[in-house]
């Protein structure tokens, strides 16, 4: 008789090792993957309104939603008896990746836009997510984990993808965005439901109200002004002794400034008795679209501390400039002290805020002219 190898071949061995590996450092696997995202768009996302971030966004959020429901269909056809096809182990990878692609793109456009303080929630976010994928590994719970979270990434998406093609922005482009993402991610349940009515019947429950929750909360951050302002972004902004304009050029008078001003710490600005003071900012809005932004002055009393509001100034914008739309406001003879400008939407959503301490002085010295971008 001719003795039969009872030993698997060595291919076979090698690929089962390398599953075994892969299932091993699964969570590890993913989280690169996930940060592998960050890198990309880092790279690329320069600016919001181009049809080339538009399309990468919807195919993140296109690729993650599909993903997550062929992971529940392979899941609810396993059979015991016989080995998953070995390509199924992409899913995971690539619902992790463009979710990392989406956050990273989230953390730089939210970044962009108003104060870092309003942009807290989704660096909480991406805490999160990082978090959960090493903490939720039962099957069920990753499915409401994910589910969630992608219903907060088309939220997130919609927010701003709405006033771009809209060419507005307000209250009612806000709960517009809101309706959309509802009606993206009930798509997003239908489909589930076709492809694993079993996981989606145990899991329905607990998606809706995690999604209701994480809907509730982003309506609360925009009615409380914590969500910043997008598409709007502040590119830049500043206090003058004053502002000109020159054709399509702006130049201005200032006084050197210490580091710390570009990391948030209050300017030095000495100013003669009498003479104004001007605040420039240049206000990065997507094409063709155009509302208004206000310069709030305010002063804080040295007594009670509190902020006062000294002056209102209201100007249009109109967006698809890549440095930003550029205009300035006066105040005339501030008196010394702390002065804040916050640059606020017409419906008071801050996108920025200058701040400065006003030190009275008989004569400038060392001041020179700055061509303001």
């Amino acid at each position: 008789m001719t003795p039969t190898n009872a030993n698997p071949p060595h291919g076979a061995h090698r690929l089962h090792a390398l599953r075994e590996r892969f299932h091993r450092y699964e969570s590890h696997l993913s989280a690169l993957a996930m940060l592998a995202g960050f890198a990309v768009d880092n790279v690329f996302f320069k600016r919001i309104d181009i049809p080339y971030t538009q399309a990468l966004f919807t195919a993140y959020i296109v690729v993650a939603a599909a993903c997550i429901v062929f992971m529940q269909a392979f899941e609810a056809r396993a059979v015991p008896e016989r080995a998953p096809p070995k390509w199924r182990v992409i899913f995971p990878v690539l619902a992790q990746f463009s979710l990392g692609g989406l956050w990273s793109g989230f953390l730089i456009f939210y970044g962009r836009s108003a104060t870092m303080a309003a942009s807290w929630p989704f660096v909480a976010l991406l805490v999160a997510i990082l978090i959960g994928n090493e903490v939720f590994r039962r099957h069920l719970s990753r499915l409401i984990f994910s589910s969630i979270l992608l219903f907060f990434a088309m939220f997130s998406y919609a927010i701003f993808m709405v006033p771009i093609y809209t060419h507005t922005i307000g209250t009612f482009i806000f709960l517009l965005s809101g309706a959309m993402a509802v009606g993206m991610f009930v798509l997003f349940l239908r489909a589930l439901a076709a492809m694993s009515p079993v996981s989606y019947r145990q899991t329905r429950v607990k998606i809706i109200a995690g999604v209701t929750l994480v809907f509730a909360a982003l309506n609360a951050f925009y009615f409380l002004n914590i969500l910043p302002p997008l598409p709007l972004a502040l590119s830049s902004a500043g206090v003058y002794h004053n502002v000109k304009k020159h054709g399509g050029d702006y130049t201005a008078t200032a006084e050197p400034q210490s580091w710390l001003v570009g990391l948030g710490w209050p300017a030095i600005v000495h100013d003669v008795r009498g003479q104004p003071l001007c605040v420039y900012s240049a206000i990065f809005a997507p094409i063709k679209l155009s509302t208004a932004v206000t310069h709030r002055w305010q002063y804080r009393d040295p007594k009670s501390h509190k902020w006062t509001t000294k002056s209102v100034v209201t100007f249009p914008i109109m967006g698809g400039r890549d440095g930003g739309y550029r205009g300035y406001s006066v105040k005339g003879n501030p008196q010394a002290g702390d002065w804040r400008v916050d640059i606020e939407t017409i419906d008071g959503r801050l996108v920025g805020r200058i701040k400065f301490t006003v030190i009275a002085t008989d004569a400038l010295q060392g001041t020179f002219v700055k061509t303001l971008k």
